[in-house]
């Protein structure tokens, strides 16, 4: 269906005051939108919101033309059989923003797709701001000519993110990680977190990433971490935070011959209460690790590439680390093991240390209390509303600038 019918499907706009048209394709970059769009709204009651995202979004009252984080992939290889998906939703995009012409264009996350988005506004002359922008100080510093030519103003999520982007003369305003307002704000079940205590049993929370891709290749080495720890550590339980159901199905699916007495239980969307009643976590990288910062949980980072992307990252990188709180402290606060191939010299790497922690009550608390002050320090909350407040302050004057064209 092209943007044309979709639109006719959708009531006409009446005494609207403003029209945001976001592009959001990450299953975490639905959850902050989902609670930007929240504090707009709270702004600007008569504000619509459409274009590509997720259903958190759409609880939100956001007018999805499609779900655009059922595409969450990574890599070369991944992308390739999505290509005339992508230009087609492209396309879509070009039309109906020229037949709505909405007053901004917010992009958040999943730059691959989204820098065709925000050129298709630019043609139209439709400001566009990058909410959560590319990490292109960690993977593609030249990128920031795209940057210059699409973009009308960076809303940068962390301190030195910020300080990057204006260095290259980007305009760019300093809002702060929403994820620290969200992780605040979660009311966590305390019933269900008390259910987890289990009496003479330690927890260990394994977090196996938001895409189905990165659960496929990394849940079977994190497998291979829980044996090794296990069997070292009998009180042990594994709690697994799936984002999906079906992710929870196929992590189960394997847990078959020397892995089917694991102690695992699966939960789904239960990632806060997960990390708040661990000892500590295995994790994939990913933005998840702040909330592992603010709740001062120890964690081990991983993430298992494909060849085409750990060369380009081998390459390519410009940054030391690849998980946010290493990033934002500059050194190393979650041991970090980014591999695409030898597994079982990085597992027994990732074993040693977790084994280390659990082993040693003082080492444990050691590695809390340091997150604990990194947390303390760094920690600023308020960075949605930030970030609504940069764009509907900024939204009238282009709105201006547009019509006086």
């Amino acid at each position: 269906m092209g943007a044309a019918a979709v639109a006719a499907m959708l009531p006409p706009r009446q005494g609207i005051a403003m029209h945001i048209f976001f592009s959001v394709g990450e299953p975490s970059g639905d959850q902050h939108a989902a609670e930007l769009i929240h504090e707009i709204r709270q702004r600007c009651p008569d504000a619509e919101f459409s274009g590509y995202g997720g259903p958190q979004m759409e609880q939100a009252g956001f007018r999805k033309l499609f779900q655009l984080t059922d595409l969450a992939v990574m890599g070369f290889f991944a992308v390739v059989p999505l290509l005339a998906k992508f230009i087609g939703l492209a396309r879509r995009a070009r039309r109906y923003l020229r037949e709505h012409r909405p007053d901004a264009v917010v992009l958040v996350d999943f730059p691959g797709f989204n820098w065709w988005i925000a050129r298709a506004a630019k043609l139209e002359g439709i400001p566009v701001y990058y909410y959560m922008p590319p990490q292109l100080w960690a993977w593609a510093p030249w990128r920031i000519r795209r940057v210059h030519k699409y973009v009308d103003c960076v809303l940068a999520a962390l301190p030195f993110e910020a300080k990057w982007y204006r260095e290259r003369n980007a305009t760019v305003e300093y809002v702060g990680h929403p994820f620290f307002d969200e992780v605040a704000a979660h009311q966590l079940d305390a019933e269900f977190c008390a259910s987890l205590k289990e009496p003479g049993t330690r927890n260990v929370a394994i977090l196996p990433g938001s895409r189905n891709q990165e659960v496929r290749r990394n849940f079977p080495v994190m497998l291979r971490v829980m044996h090794r720890l296990y069997r070292e550590h009998p009180d042990l339980r594994f709690r697994v935070a799936s984002y999906k159901e079906h992710q929870r199905d196929f992590c189960q699916s394997l847990l078959t011959g020397r892995f089917a007495e694991l102690p695992i239980d699966f939960h789904v969307k239960r990632t806060s209460e997960v990390i708040e009643t661990a000892d500590c976590c295995l994790m994939v990288s990913g933005s998840v690790s702040l909330e592992l910062l603010a709740r001062a949980t120890p964690a081990v980072v991983l993430y298992r590439a494909g060849w085409v992307m750990y060369g380009m990252a081998w390459l390519l990188a410009t940054c030391k680390y690849i998980s946010l709180p290493n990033l934002i402290a500059d050194r190393v606060v979650m041991p970090e093991f980014p591999f695409t191939t030898n597994k079982g010299h990085y597992i027994r790497q990732m074993t040693t240390i977790l084994d280390g922690w659990l082993s040693d009550e003082k080492k444990l608390a050691a590695v809390r209390d340091d997150m604990a002050q990194l947390r303390d320090a760094v920690i600023e909350r308020g960075g949605i509303a930030k970030a609504a407040e940069v764009i509907l302050e900024r939204i009238p004057q282009t709105q201006v600038q547009r019509r006086a064209a």
